[in-house]
């Protein structure tokens, strides 16, 4: 087995299920992650939830067999992440947030170092206003489960530099990760098709059309959807897609990504999928 890669080191703000699956992804994969979070105690979850989703990885037959395993640092701090060659912004979809975050991290990493958003909805033009280097921001809708499928929205924005486009590229290559480039725009390709079609099935649920095994069912069968939207709600987690989908409805006016008395419920109820054992299926005997 090789030694662990050292050209690329990344830093990953957000520990949540998005970023532990992109930490995942790249410490398999041989690269170092520093991953920053505001929460030492979601930090310490963390590891236990990164090594999980590797072991898942490798059982799977996805990951490739002559790289060690990069080193992963965890930090509440994002300076310790300050020698990045590119940073993975993977916090709540909120713009606040994600503000705050880039612009810390664009004030610790040296000039150059790509800035790349995970956001599902804000366009990347947008987001560039929050950074000293708008250059340097770039999108990247990673699929869920992210250690698993290797196909990833990357997303330019008007500002965005070619040399910031061949730097992640290059990163995502490493990464055996498939790009596909799109324009920026409010939700881009996946999110503006894929969040909508979740909400419309979980208002039919509502409307008892039909319940969600059917549904599922049908897209799956039927359609050729791989789980079935609803069940892919709850990998997403349910809080994740309403704040992704008032962002889209925000920006768009689109009525189809309001979102629906069902989803907003089980945010209430803080059933958000697997992540909390319950969503529209039940998960408990599957937490560790």
């Amino acid at each position: 087995m090789t030694t662990a890669d050292e050209s690329h080191r990344v830093t990953v703000l957000g520990a949540g299920v998005m970023g532990t699956g992109i930490a995942a992804m790249t410490v398999a994969h041989g690269v170092p992650v520093v991953l920053v979070d505001v929460d030492a105690d979601v930090l310490a979850r963390a590891r236990a939830d990164i090594r999980g989703k590797v072991r898942h990885a490798r059982l799977m037959g996805v990951l490739p067999g002559d790289r060690r395993e990069g080193e992963l640092v965890t930090s509440t701090s994002v300076s310790d992440g300050a020698d990045a060659t590119a940073v993975i912004e993977a916090t709540l979809e909120n713009a606040d947030v994600k503000a705050k975050a880039l612009g810390e991290a664009a004030a610790t990493v040296p000039d150059g170092t790509p800035l790349i958003s995970t956001t599902s909805g804000i366009p990347i033009d947008e987001m560039a206003n929050w950074v000293p280097r708008p250059g340097e921001l770039i999108g990247a809708h990673f699929m869920n489960p992210t250690y698993l499928i290797n196909t990833v929205e990357v997303i330019r924005g008007d500002r965005t530099a070619d040399s910031t486009l061949e730097l992640v590229t290059a990163l995502f290559d490493h990464l055996n990760r498939h790009v596909v480039v799109v324009r920026d725009s409010p939700g881009f390709v996946t999110s503006r098709l894929l969040h909508p079609m979740i909400n419309n099935a979980a208002r039919l649920v509502g409307e008892g059309t039909a319940t969600v095994e059917d549904i599922d069912e049908l897209m799956r069968k039927g359609i050729g959807h791989s789980v079935g939207p609803l069940r892919t709600a709850d990998l997403i987690g349910i809080d994740n897609l309403v704040d992704s989908l008032v962002v889209l409805h925000e920006r768009t006016g689109d009525d189809s990504a309001r979102p629906c008395e069902v989803l907003l419920d089980k945010v209430r109820e803080g059933n958000l999928g697997r992540k909390t054992g319950r969503g529209f299926y039940d998960y408990e005997g599957l937490l560790s």
